[in-house]
């Protein structure tokens, strides 16, 4: 689709109107975990560019890599989000977190192929899910032993 690279610029600007909603506390303190994850997602990308699980048909810019608008975007807020609204709960962060990823991943996929973003090729939805689900486990991983650690900071210090 012709107009792929103008909906990808704006795929990864509108989910930053979300900030105002999330508050500066929960900024400040999700946001190591966020960072963490968002790193294992591109170095995850660059495994997954070799092995061609996927393709990205179009980016904002040539010399920038077609999975950047999606983690500079809506992963980074969502899982900013996310953990706000359901860390220490973890039952209800995980199915938040199923059903985020298998509507990304069945017709939220779909859709990316059809605007001509990025398509699926040597991985099937439900595989790709997996992979997301795996993700989410990382992110509350990193979020709890964050937690654990500044706690213990704190411990110590008294």
């Amino acid at each position: 689709m012709r107009h792929s690279r103008f909906l990808l610029i704006l795929m990864m600007i509108l989910p930053w109107f979300l900030i105002p909603l999330l508050g500066r506390r929960s900024i400040k303190r999700f946001l190591p975990a966020t960072i963490l994850i968002c790193c294992v997602v591109k170095i995850n990308n660059i495994s997954a560019k070799k092995r061609n699980w996927w393709k990205f048909y179009t980016s904002i810019h040539p010399n920038i890599s077609g999975d950047i608008p999606f983690i500079l975007g809506p992963y980074l807020l969502f899982s900013l989000g996310i953990l706000k609204l359901t860390y220490g709960k973890l039952t209800l962060f995980m199915i938040t977190n199923a059903i985020v990823h298998i509507l990304f991943a069945f017709p939220g996929m779909k859709l990316l192929k059809r605007l001509g973003i990025v398509s699926l090729v040597q991985m099937k939805p439900i595989q790709l899910t997996f992979l997301l689900t795996i993700r989410g486990f990382l992110l509350y991983g990193f979020q709890f032993a964050i937690e654990n650690i500044k706690k213990n900071n704190i411990l110590s210090k008294a």
